[in-house]
């Protein structure tokens, strides 16, 4: 019986990618390190048996917040206290990061997810760089959609921005700013208990501020993780709105955060 059921959800779904390519030169918060990478052992360098048999190697170098990632609880502070008003100072340093609501203590996503197609509700492929989504655009989107933000939801916030993602000044746009959500939006998604947001900005916040009030808003006043440069344009060409949502983040002890590689199954 669990065999048939698989296989009929095999034959049936379609798995949509929501996460980014990851490379030197891609986007990244100015805040963050950029991706590095490097080609250690070349085929035929060091070779084995009769065969010659050669194997290829490489090393790349990436902070926790670089590419599609996952905000670890304790990624935002506010005079040294995170999420539950736990003061931080005495669990954290540089050897081994947060002793308390580090990345590590995410475990394996698995939940509903819903995408609030809010460039769709525009009329527009992108929002303006000036534009906030607050708690109107945020209800609009969902009964346009016919979708309820449910407790636990993954909710996905869509502005059009990933299509900018390979001009990297565009997407980064530190001089012109960034649309995102705002913070009675933030507030909004808290009252309705979501899991967790993402959006397919940098920064998820509209920006400026930035302060990023709603990362306050959501990680350290909710407890409530942030998904980044998430790409959730197939998932709008599709008009998929409801779907099983995946991501599994890597068990770094004590990080800030977690690349992170999202799927959309519907």
């Amino acid at each position: 019986m669990i065999s048939d059921y698989i296989e009929n959800l095999l034959e049936k779904a379609r798995v949509f990618d929501l996460g980014q390519p990851i490379y030197p030169g891609m986007p990244h918060h100015p805040n963050q390190p950029p991706f590095g990478y490097v080609l250690l052992k070349k085929h035929g360098d060091i070779t084995a048996g009769d065969q010659e048999t050669s194997f290829l190697n490489d090393l790349f170098m990436m902070g926790g917040h670089t590419g599609t990632h996952l905000d670890a609880i304790g990624h935002v502070a506010c005079s040294n206290k995170v999420y539950g008003d736990t003061e931080i100072s005495d669990f954290q340093d540089y050897q081994n990061g947060l002793g308390k609501f580090g990345i590590d203590e995410t475990g394996p996503i698995v939940r509903r997810g819903v995408l609030l197609d809010i460039a769709a509700g525009q009329g527009a492929d992108v929002l303006p760089n000036d534009f906030g989504i607050d708690e109107r655009e945020i209800t609009e989107a969902s009964s346009r959609q016919g979708v309820e933000i449910q407790k636990g939801d993954a909710v996905l916030i869509r502005t059009g921005w990933i299509r900018y993602w390979e001009d990297r000044e565009k997407y980064l746009s530190v001089k012109h700013g960034v649309p995102g959500v705002v913070e009675s939006g933030a507030r909004f998604l808290a009252s309705k208990q979501a899991g967790f947001v993402g959006s397919d900005t940098t920064a998820f916040d509209k920006v400026p501020p930035h302060h990023l009030p709603c990362h306050v808003i959501l990680l350290k006043e909710n407890g409530i993780q942030i998904m980044e440069m998430l790409n959730l344009e197939e998932l709008s060409a599709n008009g998929i709105y409801e779907f099983l949502f995946i991501a599994l983040p890597l068990k770094i002890r004590g990080g800030a955060g977690s690349p992170i590689r999202p799927v959309a199954i519907a």
